[in-house]
């Protein structure tokens, strides 16, 4: 291995590690949403905007990747990233109300929403096509691990010292990943004169932030309140002006044509529904477990923590299965086996055994794990020869949706339980009836797969002899 090459490897690793630091802090605080609602005295959906605000932040600034992948070095890149993080955990630590720790938060998504899609680009750029499943597997393997120790060290943090101290753990280690940065780190990435409009900019913020602020205000306010239709509709004409924007532009901040292509788009919404359901039972499960059920965080932690570990080792196992048996029996089975999960959570109750919440917990992890990393990789061969653009619109969506689904999940439950998520029957009923929700949206995913998605050689087969 030449040096230049020991050069990029060095540079890749390094990046990884940064992006699986800041994805810890993006699920960490979901086992500490019952603390936060007691210690800033704000409800269920209000202390969930910890969570939801930083995965909004990230799906408003992955639009950008594109243009800073081209437009920066790597140095670039990684300092800003990563200083601005910084400043986030440390306004974190010392916030006194829950709006100075949305505003941490919030910083904290901008180093995350810069640097995680970065990774990825740069790793695709850096190896040949037909070794993507394979590579992406074992990033994803990577990136997996982040989240799932530090939601399960999280627990224990939260009970025995406060959730103040997660946000110490991420000041020293951002510390020391910054003082190895200006060693390993070097300017020797391509860059390009890439314009930034500013416009596009500004109307996919407010368009995002209008339409998730709307939705999360629902359980609090209900659907006829101004502070839920004004967002929305506020939103949603910003994300109109913005997509009718794009086309005007000679670079546009997204290149939204290229949903246009029909087995991308299909590829993009199953890993959108499959990320809304994701992290809508990150946020809802340390929910029920510790507020409807009256258990600890350490409790809620451990119910997550084996299949936090299964869904690890199916990040691997799923792409090697893919370049086995091919994406759709692949996508199939993960379909199926997440269906399932989603069955027996229907059956919660607020005296579920730890056991039986585990191994739930673990068939739907398996199932993800199966299908995350194929589909997402899938999805951006079908526009190889626009990686950039592709990564930018496919996690994007997979951000925005992710964030919504979040903050959706909890006040569909928060709605069905009579306004408040909290010790009794009802909240126990509207969880089982979101769960039968999310399963209904898996077979959607299941059937997109039976009709759409096949092995790219064979997609383009068919085009040809068609």
């Amino acid at each position: 291995m030449n040096v230049k090459s020991n050069s990029r490897m060095q540079l890749l690793v390094l990046f990884i590690i940064a992006a699986s630091l800041v994805t810890i802090a993006q699920a960490i605080i979901t086992t500490g949403v019952v603390y936060l609602m007691s210690d800033f005295s704000v409800s269920s959906t209000q202390a969930q905007w910890s969570y939801s605000v930083f995965l909004l932040v990230v799906g408003v600034m992955i639009p950008l990747s594109a243009y800073i992948s081209r437009r920066f070095t790597a140095r670039t890149i990684f300092f800003f990233s990563l200083i601005i993080f910084l400043l986030g955990s440390v306004i974190c630590y010392f916030s006194t109300s829950l709006i100075v720790l949305i505003i941490g938060r919030i910083l904290q998504g901008i180093g995350n929403g810069i640097i995680m899609p970065y990774v990825q680009i740069l790793l695709l750029r850096s190896i040949p096509e037909e070794k993507w499943q394979t590579y992406m597997g074992l990033y994803g393997l990577v990136i997996a691990i982040a989240p799932v120790i530090g939601s399960f060290i999280g627990g224990f943090v939260i009970t025995l010292y406060g959730w103040r101290e997660l946000f110490s753990f991420f000041t020293v280690a951002t510390t020391i990943l910054l003082v190895l940065g200006i060693f390993l780190v070097k300017d020797d990435t391509p860059t390009e004169d890439y314009p930034l409009d500013y416009l596009s900019v500004i109307l996919s913020i407010i368009g995002c932030a209008g339409v998730m602020l709307g939705f999360t205000n629902v359980a609090d306010y209900g659907f006829t309140h101004y502070l839920v239709i004004l967002p929305i509709i506020i939103g949603i004409i910003s994300l109109i002006l913005f997509v009718k924007r794009q086309p005007k532009l000679e670079k546009p901040l997204i290149n939204l044509p290229i949903l246009k292509n029909k087995y991308f788009m299909v590829g993009t919404t199953f890993i959108c529904i499959l990320f809304a359901c994701l992290n809508g039972c990150t946020a809802l499960i340390p929910i029920f477990i510790q507020g409807v059920a009256y258990n600890s965080a350490i409790i809620s932690a451990s119910v997550m923590l084996p299949g936090g570990l299964l869904i690890i080792v199916f990040n691997i196992i799923g792409p090697l299965l893919t370049n086995r048996i091919g994406i759709k029996k692949v996508l199939i089975m993960g379909c199926v086996v997440s269906i399932i999960g989603f069955a027996c959570m229907m059956f919660y109750t607020q005296d579920s055994s730890f056991e039986f919440m585990a191994i739930t917990q673990s068939i739907r992890y398996i199932g993800t794990g199966l299908a995350l990393m194929p589909a997402t990789t899938w999805t951006l061969t079908m526009v190889s020869d626009k990686v950039e653009d592709g990564t930018a619109v496919n996690n994007t969506l997979r951000q925005i949706f992710a964030a919504i689904g979040s903050s959706i999940v909890v006040v569909i439950v928060a709605i069905l339980a009579g306004g408040a998520i909290e010790h009794n029957t009802a909240s126990v009923v509207a969880f089982n009836q979101t769960s039968l929700i999310m399963l209904v949206l898996h077979v959607v995913m299941l059937i997109l797969t039976i009709l759409y998605i096949d092995d790219k050689e064979k997609i383009e087969n068919k085009n040809t002899s068609a």
